[in-house]
């Protein structure tokens, strides 16, 4: 994939004086060196929060959702609102694999597999909210397709939950078999290095016969591209449709056109914040400062700077709308002058500084390209993306059109719980795959060292000058 000229003064994409045996050893190193003290302190916490989390999960299916803080007026809280932020945490891992592919974006390929992974773990994350807010999780299967005797084929073909599972099962079949075929060639490289026999018969098996030559490179490419055509559209639909629980409502602040957009634009915004928090640790800690660089830690600061901007209008044209209609009633949505004002004064205050005014720093490109500032400032837009949907869902239902039913919305020790165990799972989720499978696809990297290498690059600044 490797066909057309790049342009000599664009920086180079992989650093240091790397050859393709380098590469190898490179990416392979974490799978096979035991794992240090520092990703053992990350297993436990993590594993400890998830095991918490399974308590509090097993607490609700056994006593009921009364044990979380929902009441008549707020049937939708914490579990909805985490629902949508991870499934919006996992956009930007189809986005880097399908659509920057069909582009030709050469600096997708050291950031693809672990934001391919990042999307199905966190897709998991989101199906265990929609089932457990169910109430009674056993009939479950309902939302799919029954036999016959069970009457209609669909049970409730109305109900969002429903659209959820759509969203969900697409999301994660296409993502999943994206993720495992561009895995393919790895794990025939992880079986040729292999120093025992069971190491050896498991990546023999995950890498299915693949030998290397022409043909399974050509077939390998052009699935690539099927399948990259294929989840293209999942990039805009998915979130669309989880958009489509609100918009198709007719609750104040949900009724509202720009809900699709603003949420894929939204989704993407988060998801890409969440891949330079993950990818800015995992640099580090597997020592993959050489294909991680700067620029491209700096590429997807930019794309946040313009899935930002549009965030940044949809909240204006919100906040607009809420004052310019002269309703008492749009005036308590999640943006409007009454909720800067209201008892949700501190949610709403919360999502303005993390989503637009910390943000507009990467602007400046001194911030951009540092470090620390971007991992900070990208833990801050995933808080501040949490706040939006909790303003978005708590906010707008906890003032009805009667004043009479008012109330307000505190979570639960249990909500709580559910929501930290569901990031303990994705830590765990993320840290046995950074041990166990290339974090870097090494052999997409390996097509394009003769054009993007610092070495090659320099040669050819040289035979320019000359």
């Amino acid at each position: 994939m490797s066909g057309h000229y790049e342009a000599p003064i664009r920086e180079p994409l992989i650093i240091g004086h790397k050859t393709y045996h380098d590469i190898s050893n490179d990416i392979a190193r974490p799978i096979e060196e035991r794992a240090g003290k520092l990703w053992w302190v990350s297993f436990w916490i993590a594993l400890a929060l998830f095991i918490y989390g399974f308590g509090c999960i097993a607490y609700t299916i056994g006593t009921g959702i009364g044990a979380w803080g929902l009441n008549r007026t707020n049937n939708w809280g914490w579990d909805i609102t985490n629902f949508v932020w991870w499934v919006g945490i996992g956009h930007a891992g189809t986005l880097i694999s399908a659509v920057l592919l069909l582009f030709r974006q050469r600096w997708r390929m050291s950031v693809n597999r672990s934001a391919e992974a990042m999307t199905i773990f966190a897709v998991v994350q989101a199906a265990i909210f929609p089932v457990i807010h169910m109430g009674r999780v056993w009939v479950g299967y309902w939302v799919f397709p029954l036999p016959n005797q069970f009457g209609s084929l669909w049970t409730n073909f109305n109900s969002p939950l429903l659209w959820d599972v759509f969203a969900i099962s697409t999301y994660f079949s296409v993502s999943s078999v994206f993720w495992f075929m561009g895995l393919i060639p790895d794990f025939a490289m992880i079986r040729d290095r292999a120093k025992t026999p069971w190491t050896k018969r498991i990546y023999t098996f995950l890498s299915f016969g693949w030998g290397g030559k022409a043909k399974h490179w050509q077939r390998f490419e052009e699935l690539s591209l099927v399948l990259a055509g294929l989840a293209t559209p999942l990039v805009f639909s998915v979130h669309t449709t989880v958009s489509f629980d609100f918009a198709t409502s007719v609750i104040k602040g949900w009724h509202s056109t720009i809900y699709p957009p603003y949420f894929v634009a939204g989704a993407i915004f988060s998801g890409f914040a969440m891949v330079q928090t993950l990818l800015i640790v995992a640099r580090k800690v597997a020592h993959l400062e050489d294909y991680i660089t700067m620029y491209h830690i700096e590429i997807m600061n930019i794309v946040i700077i313009v899935t930002g901007g549009m965030v940044t209008v949809a909240y204006a044209t919100e906040y607009f709308i809420a004052w310019y209609s002269g309703s008492r009633y749009e005036d308590f949505t999640y943006i409007s002058p009454g909720s800067a004002t209201g008892p949700y004064w501190w949610a709403f205050w919360a999502l303005i500084t993390c989503n637009l005014i910390v943000p507009a720093l990467f602007w400046f490109k001194k911030v951009r390209t540092n470090i620390m500032a971007t991992f900070i400032i990208a833990l801050i837009i995933n808080i501040g993306m949490w706040f939006e949907r909790f303003d978005i869902i708590v906010l707008n239902i906890s003032r009805d059109y009667l004043p009479s039913s008012w109330t307000m919305f505190k979570p639960s020790i249990i909500d709580v719980g559910v929501f930290l165990g569901t990031i303990g799972f994705f830590g765990v989720l993320f840290l046995l795959y950074a041990r166990t499978f290339p974090v870097i696809a090494q052999a997409e990297l390996k097509t394009i060292l003769k054009i993007s290498g610092e070495t090659y690059k320099a040669k050819e600044e040289e035979d320019e000058h000359h």
